[in-house]
């Protein structure tokens, strides 16, 4: 990732990522369920015009 596309959140993500790497496999994919929503609901919302 280039600097230009750094938003400061990465760490953030890192943290989470790693956190679901330590659970037990029937609990990644709830783990990694929740963090590609919230990623998810992020991007989405960067399409909503602002005023």
């Amino acid at each position: 990732m280039s600097s230009e596309q750094s938003t400061g959140n990465e760490p953030a993500l890192i943290s989470q990522l790693s956190v679901v790497e330590g659970e037990p496999l029937a609990d990644r994919a709830a783990g990694y369920s929740s963090i590609y929503e919230g990623l998810r609901q992020r991007l989405e919302g960067g399409d909503t015009s602002r005023s």
